[in-house]
C-alpha cells in the first residue's frame, strides 16, 4: 500500500487543491470582469470624444464602473473562499494598503497646500494596489 501524501505534498509549496481551484475561479471571474472593463473604457471614451457636448456623456463616463463592480464582487467572493491563514494574510495586506494610502494621500494633501502640484484621483488606486502587494509580501513572510 502506498503512503498517503499530505495535501501540501500533493499540491506542492503548501497550497491545497481547494486553494488552487479557488485561485483559478477568481482569475476567471476577475479576468472576465477586467476584460469587459477595458473594452468599456475604450468604447465609452471613444464615444465621449466623438460627442463632447452630448447630455448623456456623464452617465456614459460612468459605464466602466459596471464591470468594475463585478471585479469587486469577484474579489470579495475570492476572499470568502480562502482558508483562515490566507484570509488573515489578505486582511493584513489590505490593512497596510488602507492605512498607507491614507497616510500618503493626507501627507501629499498637506504639501499641495504649500505648492506641490495637484494630483489626479486616479493615482490613489495604483498607490493602494502597490501597498497591497507590499503588505502581502510582508504578511506572507511573517507566516512562513
Amino acid at each position: 500500500m502506498a503512503p498517503v501524501k499530505s495535501m501540501e505534498q500533493q499540491c506542492g509549496r503548501g497550497e491545497t487543491t481547494f486553494m488552487k481551484s479557488a485561485g483559478w475561479t477568481y482569475l476567471k471571474e476577475f479576468g472576465a470582469a477586467m476584460l469587459v472593463y477595458v473594452i468599456v473604457v475604450f468604447v465609452s471614451t471613444f464615444i465621449i470624444i466623438a460627442h463632447p457636448h452630448a447630455p448623456w456623456r456623464f452617465p456614459l463616463a460612468l459605464t466602466p464602473m459596471v464591470p468594475a463592480t463585478f471585479a469587486l464582487w469577484a474579489f470579495v467572493r475570492h476572499l470568502r473562499r480562502l482558508d483562515e491563514l490566507q484570509r488573515r494574510i489578505q486582511f493584513e495586506a489590505l490593512s497596510i494598503a488602507f492605512g498607507g494610502t491614507a497616510l500618503l494621500t493626507f501627507s501629499y494633501g498637506f504639501v499641495e497646500n504649500v505648492g506641490f502640484p495637484h494630483l489626479n484621483w486616479f493615482f490613489v488606486w495604483p498607490l493602494m494596489a502597490v501597498l497591497w502587494g507590499i503588505g502581502q509580501a510582508l504578511a506572507r513572510r511573517r507566516y512562513r
